[in-house]
């Protein structure tokens, strides 16, 4: 991979005896200083942008889990609640519900059981779902959480490399008012 900036000495120039160059930026000669160090740091800003982005992505589709999970959740409890709360047995059942359907496709969309019959839940099954959910959602929530801290950590970086990239901008160009100030 080559440099992104590669400085081209001028032959024949010198000032006092120091060869001058110009530089190449991305393949494209005839850049000064200030050019290539503005280019340079905006580069590594939008560098930083384009991971960033891709941990947007990531937090979403986390994010989108978690949601989901949550529906499930409220569906099974929701089918709890029309079991019979006087008996004992774990085999009782749910009323008919087809909104059980849709949570055990959301479950096998990200590799859990849902075990459901004609649209009905068994208490033990229904206990033991959301226990296994429970536990999906809290490490999805503790991922979700790091990666949340990754991403306001690439955008720190990304607003601090724009920053830089400004302000080294700013200075080229007082140095180069300055030095041309000082020849005159």
């Amino acid at each position: 991979m080559a440099n992104m900036i590669e400085a081209q000495k001028i032959e024949g120039a010198s000032v006092y005896g120091v060869t001058q160059v110009s530089y190449v930026v991305d393949g494209v000669s005839g850049h000064n200083y200030s050019s290539a160090i503005v280019a340079a740091s905006f580069k590594h800003a939008v560098s930083i942008e384009a991971a960033a982005s891709a941990y947007t992505v990531v937090v979403r589709q986390r994010e989108t889990k978690v949601d989901e999970l949550g529906q499930v959740l409220a569906i099974l409890s929701e089918a709890v609640a029309t079991m019979d709360p006087k008996s004992n047995n774990t085999d009782k059942e749910s009323s008919a519900m087809a909104a059980l359907s849709t949570a055990r496709d959301i479950c096998e969309k990200y590799g859990l059981t849902l075990k459901i019959s004609n649209n009905k839940i068994t208490y033990a099954n229904a206990h033991k779902a959301q226990n296994d959910i429970e536990y999906a959602l809290d490490v999805e929530d503790n991922n979700l959480q790091q990666d949340l801290v990754s991403l306001q950590s690439y955008i720190t970086k990304r607003d601090n490399a724009y920053s830089t990239a400004s302000k080294l901008s700013v200075k080229s160009a007082k140095a180069t008012n300055s030095t041309i100030r000082n020849i005159m």
